[in-house]
């Protein structure tokens, strides 16, 4: 993966609705360092931000299963979104698969290209 196509990935991961302000301050950041001196330092921070952010399934799925999964997306869509969480856990996965969740595996996986 090359730096331009990880900027995406990021782009993509503030703009889900799922992303936090906390990681979209952090994005923006980021996107106004990059090519400046200050750069590395804001993909450091980046990166501790996405590692502080990212759901673990662990995580997802008492939330989905949760009376407030239930005001966010109602009784239908809590159900819903607990059988998902439920076939992520069976399936293995470390990581909620998310709008923000799944690009920022990625950018874990390639943070050395931002560093």
């Amino acid at each position: 993966m090359d730096k331009q196509t990880l900027i995406e990935k990021i782009k993509a991961m503030a703009a889900a609705p799922s992303c936090c302000a906390e990681l979209k301050a952090a994005v923006k950041n980021y996107l106004d360092a990059v090519g400046t001196a200050e750069e590395k330092v804001a993909a450091q921070n980046l990166i501790a931000e996405i590692e502080d952010d990212i759901t673990t399934v662990e995580n997802l799925v008492p939330f989905a299963h949760s009376e407030t999964a239930v005001q966010i997306f109602g009784a239908e869509g809590a159900k819903k979104f607990a059988a998902h969480a439920d076939e992520l856990k069976a399936s293995g996965a470390k990581y909620c698969d998310c709008g923000a969740c799944a690009p920022a595996v990625e950018i874990l996986q390639n943070k050395a290209i931002l560093l």
